[in-house]
């Protein structure tokens, strides 16, 4: 759907979350012969282990090859304030994360990915289709207005074609 949409749309930028490189490469394989761009984001080396990261190097390969980008960063949305909740219980991210979690993982996700997208200067600030999923694979399809991370209230959430029943 993402896909089609974005055609239908005249969209050039889909971004996609993949941790392991699963989703993105299913992407980049049905983005093949279109002149759609692709950003697969993951999240940040050491996420899990210590300088450790879990993104797949032979998908990331074959995205490349595919004409798709790869951004491995730190998400908005947990960096330095995940290190103060540690110590502190609370830090003011977590209100934002969880706020858009309402909507679902994957709306904070979508939210997330563009902002680390748009500051790593790999999509234009402007309409973007975005996929993001709860847990494993892809269940959450957005239409976003991005930004970067520092204008992260500029981010607008212009249409959601997809999304899970959240209970």
């Amino acid at each position: 759907m993402a896909k089609d949409e974005a055609l239908r749309r005249g969209i050039k930028h889909i971004v996609v979350a993949s941790t392991w490189g699963d989703t993105g490469l299913r992407m980049a394989e049905m983005l093949k012969g279109t002149d759609v761009n692709l950003l697969v984001v993951s999240h940040n080396v050491g996420f899990k282990r210590n300088r450790q990261g879990e993104f797949d190097p032979e998908k990331r390969a074959q995205i490349e090859a595919l004409g798709g980008k790869v951004l491995t960063g730190t998400m908005v949305l947990r960096n330095f304030g995940t290190a103060i909740r540690e110590r502190q219980g609370f830090a003011q991210q977590d209100l934002i994360a969880n706020v858009l979690r309402m909507f679902g993982q994957g709306m904070k996700v979508c939210v997330e990915i563009v902002a680390m997208g748009a500051d790593a200067g790999l999509i234009p600030c402007g309409d973007v289709l975005v996929v993001a999923g709860t847990g494993r694979g892809a269940d959450t399809a957005v239409i976003i207005g991005a930004n970067s991370s520092n204008r992260f209230f500029d981010i607008k959430i212009r249409e959601i074609l997809a999304k899970p029943r959240v209970f």
